[in-house]
């Protein structure tokens, strides 16, 4: 338990057990939650930024697939390439290639559009796979790349969706 939340606690009467009208002890557990002023701790804080209505419906630019579908190609080729297919690395390198993928994806600077990346790598063992999605999407606005990979003992499937928000 933190210095700061024991102090606090203290001075506003909880703690671990607390009296009840009649005197006695009681035996559940109270809990203190509090959530301090941003200035106090994090200097470096973001400000929140408002904004006016553009009362704008669609997009000015859509995600380029094409140029998206390159970045899956560069990075899954890039990490995959040489690598054997190993549980615990496939679950720590899924997470990295999807941080990458959203990095690159985000450096196009595509106003206006929420990118969701997933990946998945699995071992070549000679079975099937399909895999599907399902969501709200507007075909108008809403679009999405992917690109497979396999080699030798592995194959990795990666998937940017672009939604539109207004």
């Amino acid at each position: 338990m933190s210095e700061v939340f024991k102090d606090k606690s203290q001075r506003r009467g909880h703690g671990a057990r607390g009296k009840e009208a009649t005197g006695r002890t009681k035996d559940s557990i109270s809990t203190v939650s509090y959530i301090d002023e941003l200035a106090h701790h994090d200097d470096n804080a973001r400000m929140a930024i408002t904004t006016e209505n553009t009362y704008q419906l669609g997009p000015n630019k859509r995600m380029p697939v094409p140029a998206v579908t390159d970045i899956l190609k560069d990075v899954l080729t890039s990490y995959l390439q040489e690598e054997k297919y190993e549980v615990e690395w496939s679950q720590k390198m899924t997470k990295t290639i999807c941080e990458v993928v959203r990095a690159r994806v985000k450096e196009l600077m595509i106003p206006r559009y929420k990118i969701v990346v997933l990946v998945h790598i699995g071992q070549l063992a000679g079975q099937s796979m399909q895999i599907s999605s399902r969501c709200l999407w507007d075909a108008a606005n809403d679009t999405f790349a992917s690109f497979s990979f396999k080699n030798s003992s592995l194959y990795g499937v990666a998937t940017v969706y672009a939604v539109y928000y207004e």
